[in-house]
């Protein structure tokens, strides 16, 4: 489907793979077209809803600027998916003990793991490029409780919200492994201090934003590319967050399968990040808050919610969309309006044969409080291809 909706009111124009987006969710995009950096237009994807500084679900080329709230504080959060040899049918009958295997395996939540789990000369890396951060800015991990082993210790584990680890079985009846998480704590202070350091840094300036939380960092000033140091460095650690965690549950459901293997790893991919890229002719910033990269013949991974499919996707490299898609089926619902308007029985009905929580502490993630993944593809049908579509059969969450 083509671009649905269009903003024109701002200095750029909006466009929009969807007619369901909400009015807080369109101000937002109207807020961000209206700055003087943004190159040609913005893009919202079809599962575009509002979110904190910047609209979940959007695509921000930036020409000489970066906005830290548009790539938030879950730096470089996204998926990882592998196909495994087995079929579904050389799974158990009962789930419960692949599930309990993956949480024994896998810390949640808050938790961490309670010894240094990654490879030595991972930490290395990550530790020499964090550090090089803290001599410029070592008010970051002021924030964070004993920061080195919290950092070193979060490697390779899920976190809460809408985290999770999934095994799926896909069209041809292969299994997957999916993951989705991001850069823990240690993403989320860093996150946290750019955000305010741009809103400090644009003091004298900040009124005439549209939004406060759309302060930015622009090239060549102060702090600008100690941020993308930063930023980069948040995306690094994520990518290896989820190695890590594939790497543990290989591990661990070796033990509960016996004729386990593994084909080959689908994509490892950013959903919330910036990178350099050339759009329209020019080299710009382009932050996807909400949004994978779908280049031609990239592929990629949109998980459906906790009982809804999920696709491995081709890209088409649709330039309209600066080359992205959608990276999920998107919020309709608050975290707070889902756990007042659903209970434990809704949430047993709607993940009906799916080996998972069913308690309380997961209503907020509840498939009704998602939009429809089936019609967030179809509106998305110029920008991906399916590869696989997936179903889960296992959901561990945090």
């Amino acid at each position: 489907m083509p671009i649905i909706k269009k903003i024109t009111k701002g200095k750029v124009p909006v466009k929009i793979f969807t007619d369901d987006i909400e009015h807080e969710a369109y101000q937002q995009l109207l807020n961000i077209s209206q700055l003087p950096f943004i190159h040609s237009h913005v893009a919202a994807m079809p599962d575009v809803h509002y979110g904190k500084g910047a609209t979940v679900g959007s695509v921000i080329p930036s020409k000489g600027a970066i906005i830290p709230a548009a790539v938030g504080v879950d730096i470089g959060c996204g998926m990882n998916a592998l196909r495994l040899s087995i079929k579904a049918d050389e799974l158990p009958d009962n789930l419960r003990g692949v599930r309990t295997a993956i949480e024994a395996a896998i810390p949640v939540g808050f938790d961490l793991h309670k010894s240094d789990k990654a490879k030595a000369s991972t930490i290395r890396a990550l530790s020499v490029g964090l550090d090089k951060i803290l001599d410029r800015h070592p008010k970051v991990l002021k924030m964070q409780k004993k920061p080195y082993q919290t950092w070193v210790r979060q490697l390779g584990t899920l976190g809460g919200g809408n985290h999770f680890i999934e095994l799926c079985i896909d069209q041809n009846d292969d299994v997957w492994i999916m993951l989705h998480s991001g850069s823990r704590g240690v993403g989320n202070v860093i996150g946290q201090y750019f955000i305010r350091l741009a809103q400090k840094d644009m003091e004298r300036h900040i009124h005439s934003l549209p939004d406060k939380d759309l302060a930015y960092f622009t090239e060549g000033a102060e702090h600008f590319d100690d941020y993308v140091e930063a930023v980069h460095w948040g995306q690094d650690y994520a990518m290896e967050n989820r190695r890590e965690m594939m790497r543990l549950i290989v591990e661990a459901l070796k033990k509960k399968l016996p004729k386990f293997g593994i084909t080959k790893e689908a994509i490892n991919c950013h959903h919330n990040y910036v990178s350099m890229e050339n759009h329209f002719g020019e080299n710009v910033y382009v932050t996807r808050k909400g949004a994978i990269r779908a280049g031609e013949d990239e592929l990629g991974i949109i998980p459906g919610s906790m009982g809804a499919n999920s696709y491995i996707v081709r890209g088409k490299g649709n330039p309209e969309s600066f080359c992205s898609c959608s990276h999920g089926a998107g919020r309709k619902m608050s975290r707070g309006k889902a756990k007042r308007h659903f209970s434990e029985i809704d949430l047993e009905a709607q993940t009906v044969g799916i080996e998972c929580r069913k308690d309380k502490g997961v209503i907020d993630e509840i498939p009704g409080a998602y939009k429809d993944i089936d019609v967030v593809m179809q509106n998305q049908h110029d920008l991906v291809e399916v590869v696989h579509t997936l179903r889960q059969v296992v959901c561990v969450k945090g």
